[in-house]
């Protein structure tokens, strides 16, 4: 063999030897919304992409709407803490009393009407007193969404009495707990449930946001749509967007690096400014429909606030004969939305 010939060679071992092949990673997330509302479109398809961009390819994210791998919205923490899915969107109040902890952030009048400034008190509030209770998963971003409110076929709510009897769909333990204190008959349900509800007259309406008003056909299947006065929300919802933690964790360290890149305080302010987004789209388009555009008056707001306080009394007293310190979950949760408003935390104020 020529010198020439054996140096090729040797070069040649020595490539194959050093060079290694781009890991090719497919990821399953998954949710139960139309991929058309504002999370889908504003965080979680972005996110996706950027997970692929900043891979350089090597990780490609799939995402499924309306649970097309399975399962129901109230199991997808199980389907990813068990690897059904890689990931995907998680309401752990659809799972009442499993996680009590979370369900501080929403009580009545807790949160502010911005979703993203809501967000990032939620990842706060997270870090300090719920991580252990999501051990088993990798959470990615813990969020909340906008500004919940009252959506009826018929006239917009204007009295406390104009609760009294109703059918209302509500998405959570403490949403419910408020519209039975209100006088209304909480109808527990999840999202994909709501319109056939509403068109087959199982409910009057429901307390949801502005921006899945459009994708729940609420132009048509509702008349009026009612909000409370002031900056703080009637009443929220907590959301975790989390993957598989075997997962994760089998993923090599720069490809780990891309995900904890796109983790954290940042995505859980994307999640929330996704909400935003939809919410002026979504009342644009009941605006647009003609529909009735409401806000409750201050005075009667206040009415409401204090039955959400007696929600909030309940809550601790519940929270304390589990073995938690509710009035001190409660202060967090409202210290956390304090510090991204920068003022003192508070309850409704006109």
């Amino acid at each position: 063999m020529s010198p020439l010939k054996t140096l090729m060679t040797a070069l040649a071992g020595l490539t194959l030897a050093t060079a290694s092949p781009a890991q090719e990673v497919t990821l399953r997330f998954q949710h139960f919304v139309s991929p058309a509302s504002a999370n889908p479109t504003h965080f979680m398809q972005p996110w996706a992409d950027a997970i692929e961009d900043q891979s350089g390819g090597r990780i490609k994210v799939e995402i499924y709407p309306f649970m097309q791998l399975g399962g129901a919205a109230p199991d997808q923490y199980d389907l990813i803490r068990d690897g059904v899915i890689d990931g995907g969107w998680v309401i752990p109040g659809y799972q009442p009393g499993r996680f009590p902890e979370a369900e501080a952030l929403e009580l009545p009048f807790i949160t502010t009407k911005s979703a993203e400034e809501a967000s990032r008190a939620a990842w706060a509030f997270t870090q300090d007193h719920l991580m252990d209770d999501f051990a088993d998963v990798q959470l990615i971003a813990a969020h909340m969404h906008g500004r919940g409110l009252i959506h009826l076929r018929g006239d917009a709510i204007e009295t406390l009495d104009d609760f009294n009897g109703l059918r209302l769909r509500g998405p959570s333990r403490a949403a419910t707990l408020l519209l039975d204190r209100l006088g209304a008959t909480p109808v527990g349900m999840p999202v994909p449930a709501f319109p056939e509800a509403l068109s087959r007259g199982v409910v009057d309406g429901g307390v949801i946001t502005w921006e899945q008003a459009p994708s729940l056909r609420l132009d048509e299947l509702t008349d009026s749509h009612t909000d409370v006065a002031g900056d703080y929300s009637l009443y929220n919802l907590y959301f975790l967007w989390a993957m598989n933690r075997d997962v994760y964790e089998g993923l090599p360290p720069d490809l780990r690096a891309v995900i904890d890149a796109n983790s954290g305080l940042m995505a859980s302010a994307w999640a929330g400014r996704a909400h935003d987004i939809g919410d002026a789209a979504g009342r644009q388009a009941m605006e647009d429909a003609g529909n009735i555009i409401a806000e409750i008056a201050p005075e009667v707001t206040a009415d409401i606030a204090a039955l959400g306080d007696q929600v909030i009394t309940d809550w601790i007293a519940e929270a304390n004969d589990r073995g938690l310190d509710g009035a001190a979950l409660v202060a967090a949760a409202r210290a956390a939305v304090a510090a991204e408003l920068g003022s003192a935390p508070g309850p409704y104020t006109d």
